[in-house]
């Protein structure tokens, strides 16, 4: 029986408390994403079925211009927000599972008061960057394919036809550890055709005589 691949890191563990510290700091809009928010924005850019433009996604991200200290550290912060963004892609195009910063359990806690909720909201945020996008084709399929990630953010709790999902604190558990495989099969969907059932072959029909000649085995 072969074993389930282990998730994949997207950015050094160094890197990662590199851009924690910096969307941390006051440097940054206070309505900015922090770094599991960020984590879950940048997948959703990584799924998306088109690309959207950097001078779109970072201003969304950081809420504005940080106050970075010179045009080094922009690039440089800049430069591991787009590497996360691109070994995402990287991972998910193998088949592979990208690996999330936080422990895949709600601990029984409500989501939205877990690392969970806040990369689910951040990981919404980027799809309503291209809303119309998403949901160009396949509408109903997508919808259900997102439903996790909704359910999870605490975005939607006030909608009527997410209460029952909200209120079931084991399948919100369940669907907390199948974050990863929720990714790719968004990733998939995009970017692998439906399977379209193969033709049946036409029985042959048997010959009849060709015209000018008798029957098979008939002499003349």
């Amino acid at each position: 029986m072969s074993e389930t691949p282990l998730p994949h890191p997207l950015l050094e563990d160094a890197e990662l408390e590199r851009l924690d510290i910096f969307l941390d700091s006051e440097r940054v809009d206070a309505d900015a994403l922090d770094l599991i928010a960020a984590h879950g924005f940048l997948l959703a850019l990584a799924v998306a079925p088109r690309e959207v433009e950097s001078a779109t996604w970072i201003p969304e991200l950081f809420h504005g211009e940080p106050e970075f200290t010179n045009p080094a550290e922009r690039r440089d912060i800049l430069g591991l927000l787009e590497a996360l963004r691109a070994n995402a892609i990287a991972v998910l195009e193998q088949g592979g599972l990208p690996e999330l910063p936080f422990e895949l359990t709600l601990g029984g806690l409500p989501a939205e008061e877990t690392p969970i909720g806040d990369w689910c909201a951040g990981f919404m945020e980027g799809v309503f960057l291209d809303e119309a996008a998403w949901f160009e084709q396949d509408e109903e399929e997508v919808a259900t394919l997102l439903l996790p990630f909704m359910a999870l953010s605490g975005l939607f709790d006030d909608e009527a036809d997410m209460a029952e999902i909200t209120a079931d604190s084991v399948r919100l558990e369940s669907l907390a550890g199948q974050l990863p495989d929720l990714v790719l099969d968004l990733y998939l969907h995009y970017r692998v055709p439906p399977e379209t059932p193969k033709p049946i072959p036409r029985k042959k029909k048997p010959a009849g005589p060709r015209p000018g000649k008798g029957k098979p085995g008939h002499k003349r």
